[in-house]
Order: structure tokens, then C-alpha cells, then sequence
């Protein structure tokens, strides 16, 4: 299954079902579903900025989810002004920094988070890469 690797905490607040773009600079013609992994980054201004959309302990280095790639929408005014209204907080100028917008939906928490190395882009889960 297609993996994609996020920082903390973004990967989190996608999986509690708070952001529901991922930014990326990259398009990706991919459609359908895959794997949220948590990367060992961490964004420490987001960190500060969101704790109080965030549990306490962030799972680092491990697949936390999944969700459904429905879209790639080019960063344009009219997308970044519909993402400021939806949460300021969340979506801020350093989103529209990105190129693209990933829409994500039927967005899974995983209750047993899987130990995995991350990679850089989509990347394919198989059990030995654990």
C-alpha cells in the first residue's frame, strides 16, 4: 500500500481529523487510498502554535493512519482564502507556500500505530520494511 511520511504534527492533527489538506510542492496524479506515516521531524513553532489541538505523547517514526487521496489542487487565492476561513490556525501562509493541496478524506486513525522508516514522497508499505 502507498505510504506517504508527514512531520509531527501535522501527520497527528490529519489523523484526528483536524487538517484535512496536506501541502506538498510536489503534484502527484495519484488517486485512492493510503498510509499516514508520523516522520521523526518535528515542526517545534507548529507544536507550540497547535498544542492545543494535539494529545500529549506524538508517535514518531510510525504509520498512524489512513485517508483517501481524492484531489491535487493547485495553490491559487481563491484555495488559500477558502482554507484561511476554514481554520486560521491550522492553514496559515506557510501552507500556501506549497504548490498543491492534497484533499484528504476518509481520514483512519490506526489504534495500533506500525514502526516504519520513512521516505521521501509516496513510498510502498511491505512488513520487512518495518
Amino acid at each position: 500500500m502507498k505510504v506517504l511520511t508527514i512531520r509531527q504534527p501535522w501527520a497527528t492533527l490529519i489523523v484526528e481529523g483536524v487538517k484535512k489538506y496536506e501541502f506538498r510542492s510536489w503534484k502527484t496524479n495519484y488517486r485512492g487510498e493510503f498510509l499516514i506515516h508520523a516522520g521523526k521531524g518535528i515542526d517545534k513553532e507548529a507544536m507550540k502554535r497547535l498544542s492545543k489541538y494535539l494529545p500529549e505523547n506524538l508517535p514518531l517514526g510510525k504509520i498512524i493512519g489512513k485517508a483517501t487521496l481524492t484531489d491535487c489542487i493547485p495553490m491559487s487565492e481563491e484555495f488559500a482564502n477558502m482554507l484561511s476561513k476554514e481554520n486560521n490556525e491550522i492553514y496559515t501562509t506557510h501552507s500556501f507556500s506549497r504548490n498543491y493541496g492534497f484533499k484528504l478524506e476518509n481520514i483512519e486513525k490506526i489504534d495500533n500505530p506500525i514502526e516504519a522508516k520513512g521516505q521521501l514522497g509516496f513510498w510502498n508499505f511491505n512488513e520487512n520494511r518495518a
